[in-house]
């Protein structure tokens, strides 16, 4: 992939050992020159193929999981090309979660252009609209103080997403116990205690995911 404005790297030229990845699955060929810490290839790999949502976007999320890892100019050598790359993606979906992904691997696509800016007095209102705790956001990302302040939108959406699913694992798990209204073990009160406890584990899971959603969505 190639840009007029020059911005991005020239047309991918591997060596005779590596030309073979040019035909291979992304996510394949992606992993082979990681592996061999052939990260600057494995960039300009990327930026060869037509983004998908599957697996282009999952090759481009361990390419970002490479760059968390590393520091100063090696960092830049793969942060920068990925997000240029990124700036420049025609679906919202796909920019969105690619950010989302990145900021998950503590890498820092978005400058204020790619995501919905969010204050954290707008950040406030929807925790207590929608009945979640910021006490646990700001247990793993830090959160301003001043309510005029801009917060992480990504942070926050990788946070309540994960919150969300822990919850809705344990709801699902919770209820793999209790027996079928039908079958042949009766319904004991522990059951109806564990019922009881899989729909406030699913209703958290949803609160959860609805902040998450919020925060995609515009002031």
């Amino acid at each position: 992939m190639s840009s007029e404005s020059g911005r991005f790297f020239d047309p991918i030229d591997l060596d005779s050992e590596n030309r073979g990845m040019a035909g291979a699955r992304i996510t394949d060929a992606v992993n082979f020159l990681r592996k061999r810490g052939e990260t600057k290839t494995a960039v300009r790999l990327v930026r060869s193929r037509d983004p998908d949502r599957l697996r282009w976007r999952s090759a481009v999320s361990r390419l970002t999981d490479t760059a968390g890892t590393l520091r100063g100019r090696d960092r830049m050598r793969v942060e920068e090309p990925i997000r240029e790359l990124v700036v420049d993606l025609p679906d919202d979906f796909l920019q969105r979660e690619v950010v989302i992904d990145a900021r998950r691997n503590n890498v820092d696509l978005d400058r204020g252009e790619l995501l919905p800016m969010h204050r954290m007095g707008d950040l406030r209102r929807y925790g207590f609209l929608v009945g979640a705790d910021m006490r646990l956001v700001d247990r793993y990302i830090q959160l301003p103080t001043d309510f005029s302040a801009p917060v992480d939108t990504a942070g926050v959406v990788v946070v309540s997403r994960t919150v969300a699913n822990y919850h809705r694992l344990r709801a699902q798990r919770l209820m793999l116990e209790i027996p079928d209204h039908e079958g042949p073990i009766p319904r004991l009160p522990r059951f109806e205690a564990l019922a009881q406890e899989a729909d406030r584990e699913a209703e958290l899971s949803r609160r959860w995911k609805a902040l998450a959603d919020r925060m995609l969505q515009p002031t």
